[in-house]
């Protein structure tokens, strides 16, 4: 099976064929960890996710390197607002970041390099440029990537010269050359982190980061980065700048993608507008899954437009899913393969989209299957195709009797007391007192479900 990808690059849809065989290298832009992830961020994270899985189902080896920056001017502003230390806020955030991406399924990455602890590998890179005429330092404590002097500036996120410039003017120096130059290394004052240098005390540019630490684990030259699109210019650009610059390489990267933008109930998502949601927000009235769920059935190069309404969709996509994996239980699934249609749409450019429907079309067959072997054969191929998505891992009863953070609905054993009494009720033909139960929980959301295997139930 051929994988085929967008690449931002060259503006087109490509065959991938990877630099070395059988072996994939994937970076991927991580958090700066400040305050929590919003639904925003989760999105490259689970597209990536995807990705991840999918490579490593057709090439097996894959390197996936997600960083975490961790020396950044938003973190310095979180530590003088709240009085709290940096380095206990990066530790509190990262570990928020990983518990909150955990909970929507993702899988840790291969490595996960922090900033703070390759300090001296973007010193050796900006020494490399100031070397070969493409950085210098005014002597202000700065040093600045000199733009004119790469002709190839810019093919990545195709800028005329005025938007280069208005993007460079982010983040201020002085003493430039040309306006379109930006920071590779600035001071830092006694309060602010900083480390010794060629240059003085001070702390890198956000951009040298990604360099130092893509070339570590992958390379001067790899197979793919990812990130969102909001970072093609100037983040992507200048990482391209400085990586082939320093290494007097054609290419930094073979193939960028770059996930669509996302909005909230059709506006951009603003704190002013009280549409801001963190992923820890949503995880306390929707489960997990739901909200990949919901990130996947967007394209991923598309806007995705995040609603209730949405979510709401999605969590009974996977009552239906759980609902035919219940009914099959006592089945053993079969090892199998992915359906062929789920894993075709995922090589044609991560079409999710299409990948879920095939899922669907799964879960149709599964609760029309017959015999014993069947089922289990039509089990296995569902489960495995969830698997390459991230979804349906869950045990069926576990879904079911997720309860949200908020929730004020009885707990599981007092369900489970109410059904007892009801069951005793019915036996002495109490049903006045039978439905009463049952119309109890209903109304608290909690499904009672009469088979001939006794009384099941679940969250609606």
């Amino acid at each position: 099976m051929t994988l085929h990808l967008y690449n931002t690059l060259t503006r087109a849809k490509e065959a991938f064929v990877s630099l070395k065989p059988d072996a994939v290298g994937l970076y991927v832009c991580g958090p700066t960890v400040y305050d929590f992830a919003h639904i925003g961020n989760a999105r490259p994270v689970v597209v990536f996710d995807v990705l991840y899985r999918l490579l490593k189902r057709l090439y097996g080896n894959v390197t996936y390197v997600r960083n975490i920056t961790d020396v950044d001017d938003k973190i310095i502003a979180a530590s003088q607002k709240s009085g709290e230390p940096i380095d206990v806020i990066t530790a509190r955030t990262a570990d928020a970041f990983h518990e909150d991406m955990g909970a929507l399924g993702a899988l840790p990455p291969t490595i996960e390099p922090r900033a703070t602890d390759h300090i001296g590998q973007m010193i050796v890179l900006i020494e490399a440029l100031i070397a070969k005429g493409h950085a210098y330092a005014p002597g202000d404590g700065h040093v600045l990537f000199d733009v004119p002097s790469m002709p190839e500036y810019g093919q990545l996120s195709r800028l005329d010269r005025r938007e280069v410039i208005e993007g460079a003017r982010v983040e201020v120096a002085g003493n430039k050359k040309d306006p379109a130059d930006f920071v590779l290394w600035k001071p830092s004052t006694d309060a602010q982190p900083g480390w010794p240098s060629p240059w003085g005390r001070g702390r890198p540019g956000w951009h040298i980061e990604c360099s130092a630490m893509s070339g570590q684990y992958l390379g001067q030259t790899f197979d793919i980065h990812g990130g969102g699109q909001d970072l093609i210019f100037p983040h992507h650009e200048n990482e391209i700048a400085q990586s082939r610059c320093a290494h007097d390489t054609p290419m930094m990267a073979r193939v960028w993608m770059h996930n669509g933008y996302l909005m909230v109930e059709g506006e951009k998502m603003s704190k002013s507008l009280g549409n801001f949601f963190t992923v820890r927000q949503l995880l306390a009235d929707h489960p997990g899954e739901a909200l990949r769920l919901t990130l996947l059935q967007t394209h991923y190069r598309q806007p995705l437009n995040w609603t209730a309404d949405g979510v709401r969709q999605a969590k009974e996509t996977l009552d239906r899913c759980y609902t035919a994996l219940r009914a099959v239980a006592d089945i053993e699934a079969a090892p199998a393969e992915p359906p062929p249609a789920v894993l075709g749409a995922l090589a044609d450019d991560l079409n999710t989209p299409l990948a879920l429907s095939h899922l669907h079309e799964a879960v149709g067959a599964l609760n029309k299957a017959a015999g014993a072997d069947e089922k289990a054969a039509l089990k296995g191929r569902l489960l495995a195709g969830g698997d390459v998505l991230g979804l349906l891992r869950q045990d069926p009863e576990a879904w079911f009797k997720w309860r949200p953070a908020t929730s004020v609905s009885p707990d599981d054993s007092a369900i489970e007391r109410l059904i007892v009494e009801r069951k005793e009720a019915r036996k002495a033909k109490n049903f006045a007192r039978a439905d009463q139960i049952r119309d109890d929980l209903k109304a608290h959301g909690i499904l009672l479900e009469d088979g001939a295997g006794g009384t099941t139930w679940r969250r609606g």
